[in-house]
């Protein structure tokens, strides 16, 4: 099959590792070839732009601004953009006869790019449902229902069920992600909404004692300590409120140390507090290269997951393969809509926690300390990640569809 896969995520080769590229790779591996439309802001001041590889081509479209961007200049760019995509197809991609387009949220806002190529080519339509918007917007107060923002917030409603309609199948993250979807869109036929997780490549990054020990002294990470690390956005989706006041708690804990690595719009409060309180057992990266990062993943002990306790939607972040891949156990704190929290739980690798609740993040950090099963917690983590996040199953549910020609 052709196969053109539409995305914000920024891809520069496929050979990239992150959950889109893995999969991407495994149509290539199965003899498909691969077209992508990945964006360039404009604030990097670069011209569209082709990448070829031997099985895959990459369209670096110019946009707007979308990250880092207020949320005015945000919105506009995120509406226009399926125009702009039509518009890149139409040029770079006339000749090409698509048999399968893959995209996912965000943006819900590329209805009419699938749209166009699925008129023109008769394409049969996936969409990877990673992010339920705008009610995830509405739910930590970004948007409303009421007054202008309700205005703002039903036009993107309505895009959202025009995406939903244009797809053939949908594959939600988990069993909660597609209760939630068929509760809130009765027009939606069952079968064609399924899980199909976010998932990786899993590699090896075991790591030996003395690598651990020498990673963990060019960090200035202790070697007594028990080390949680927290990687990826710092938002408001994050609850950055609740996680500043679990680390206040453990402020005198000479027996725990915390490193974040991330950035977003909530990074300069966790600087401001680190300062003003001289946390002494808290590290702050706003970013690392990927090499790195993964040796520091690979030096610590717990990987963290926070979600705000807002949410009504099921949330699924995808840093949590990050962790089992380094075969760490995984403390999740999050809202009640998410089921993440029930897998690991169920999983036997990690533990959950409300995230409104700092005495029970206390208890569960002390029980996690003492804990006689942390080594079998390890082990389950990357046997879960083989058994249910594979690249390789999520292919074969996307597939299974009848979709090669």
């Amino acid at each position: 099959m052709k196969v053109l896969f539409l995305t914000l995520i920024d891809v520069e080769s496929i050979e990239e590792r992150n959950i889109y590229t893995d999969l991407l790779r495994e149509f290539v591996k199965n003899g498909h070839k691969i077209y992508i439309i990945s964006p360039i802001e404009h604030r990097k001041k670069q011209n569209t732009y082709l990448i070829k590889e031997s099985n895959s081509t990459i369209l670096k479209l110019k946009i707007g601004n979308i990250q880092k961007a207020n949320i005015l200049e945000k919105g506009f760019n995120t509406i226009f953009i399926e125009f702009q995509f039509v518009d890149a197809i139409k040029k770079h991609f006339s000749s090409i006869k698509f048999d399968f387009i893959l995209y996912s949220t965000p943006p819900i806002t590329l209805g009419k790019a699938v749209k166009y190529v699925k008129n023109r080519d008769k394409s049969k339509t996936y969409l990877l449902l990673k992010d339920i918007f705008p009610q995830n917007a509405v739910d930590i107060g970004i948007m409303s229902k009421d007054g202008v923002k309700g205005i703002i917030y039903r036009y993107f409603r309505a895009k959202e069920k025009a995406l939903y309609r244009i797809s053939d199948w949908i594959g939600c993250m988990s069993k909660a992600n597609m209760e939630y979807i068929l509760r809130h869109n009765l027009d939606i036929k069952q079968e064609k909404i399924e899980i199909c997780p976010n998932s990786i490549e899993p590699f090896d990054m075991s790591i030996s004692n003395d690598e651990k020990k020498a990673i963990r002294k060019r960090y200035c990470i202790p070697e007594d300590r028990m080390v949680f690390i927290y990687g990826g956005n710092l938002g408001k989706p994050q609850g950055i409120e609740f996680m500043l006041r679990c680390l206040h708690s453990q402020r005198n804990n000479k027996k725990v140390f915390f490193i974040i690595i991330g950035n977003g719009t909530e990074y300069g409060r966790i600087q401001i507090y680190l300062e003003k309180y001289k946390t002494e057992n808290v590290v702050l990266y706003q970013w690392l290269p990927k090499e790195d990062y993964d040796k520091v993943l690979a030096a610590c002990d717990v990987g963290l997951i926070f979600l705000d306790y807002k949410f009504t939607i099921p949330n699924f972040p995808s840093r949590l393969l990050s962790y089992m891949n380094a075969k760490l156990p995984v403390l999740a704190c999050t809202d009640r809509s998410s089921d993440i929290g029930k897998i690991i739980v169920e999983n036997n690798f990690g533990w959950w926690c409300p995230s409104n609740d700092v005495q029970t993040f206390k208890l569960k950090i002390k029980d996690i300390r003492k804990t006689e099963t942390y080594f079998e917690k390890c082990k389950n983590a990357y046997g879960t990640l083989l058994r249910l996040y594979s690249a390789k199953d999520s292919y074969e549910i996307i597939t299974n569809h009848n979709c090669h020609k």
